[in-house]
């Protein structure tokens, strides 16, 4: 069964932008065997779809904000055993200098406290060139707009860009319709 018709198995929830984001990932290129942090899982959709793609993720949340039940899902659709969840905070990151290959945040960016904090430290922890990664899936202004019409208090819309500060970055920004992708990686 294809990752796409296991993702619908899921709901409309998680289908949504699914071919987008499923072609980013594969454009990235990324070894199966890379590691790979999942930055607020939410509902899992992010951990899911690496997971479908045949990656292990390491995914979490601050203590006390896992507000989904992102393992009902993964369970739905057998992929339990290649999601490790951790409690921690994207300004602070529990994890060695240069230890990831790739960092995915999909709709969480917006969410961070201290989204310079947050990118410094994803900058501190993924691999150097040609090897790490960081691709932020944010919400376009209508993406927000959609997301109102169910939770009108909803934060807007955010540019990670707006974030790197005097940080040495390539960008690529991949338009998406409700959503984009910003990939980084270091110069």
């Amino acid at each position: 069964m294809s990752l796409k018709k296991k993702i619908r198995i899921l709901g409309d929830k998680f289908s949504e932008n699914i071919d987008f984001m499923s072609r980013v990932i594969k454009n990235l290129y990324l070894d199966p065997d890379s590691l790979i942090l999942d930055i607020g899982t939410g509902r899992g959709k992010m951990a899911l779809i690496l997971a479908l793609s045949g990656f292990k993720i390491i995914t979490g949340e601050p203590e006390g904000h896992n507000w989904a039940d992102w393992q009902t899902y993964a369970r739905k659709i057998n992929v339990l055993d290649k999601i490790t969840f951790k409690n921690f905070q994207a300004e602070n990151l529990p994890f060695e200098d240069s230890y990831f290959d790739a960092i995915f945040a999909n709709g969480s960016f917006h969410h961070f406290s201290d989204k310079f904090k947050a990118f410094s430290e994803m900058i501190r922890i993924i691999k150097p060139k040609p090897y790490g990664k960081i691709v932020i899936f944010e919400f376009t202004e209508e993406g927000i707009e959609k997301i109102r019409k169910s939770y009108p208090g909803h934060p807007n819309a955010t540019n990670p860009v707006e974030f790197m500060g005097d940080l040495s970055l390539n960008v690529t920004i991949k338009k998406g319709g409700l959503i984009n992708a910003y990939i980084f990686d270091k110069k």
